[in-house]
């Protein structure tokens, strides 16, 4: 019952860094059209999110695969989640 609990957790978690690292580089992308250190604020922003993401995937897996492989499908899954709201409520060109 435990080993479920901490897969269930686990999907969650990778959903928890799938939704940080979307809506964040999704808030990247829209600043990108204001100010003129565009190069910097991208660069910086991905090193952010992708060192807390990986530290993230670190502590959720603590030495099975399992766990692993279930937060990066929650990560997957939230991208899928967060294209079809962003695409949803986008402003029409």
């Amino acid at each position: 019952m435990n080993d479920i609990f901490m897969l269930i957790l686990s999907f969650a978690g990778g959903m928890a860094l799938g939704a940080f690292y979307f809506m964040n580089l999704w808030k990247t992308v829209k600043k990108m059209t204001d100010g003129n250190d565009h190069n910097s604020r991208f660069v910086f922003g991905f090193f952010i999110r992708t060192g807390v993401v990986l530290a993230g995937f670190y502590i959720i897996m603590s030495g099975r695969w399992e766990r692993i492989c279930l937060a990066m499908f929650g990560f997957i899954v939230m991208r899928e989640i967060i294209k079809w709201v962003v695409g949803r409520y986008r402003e029409p060109a």
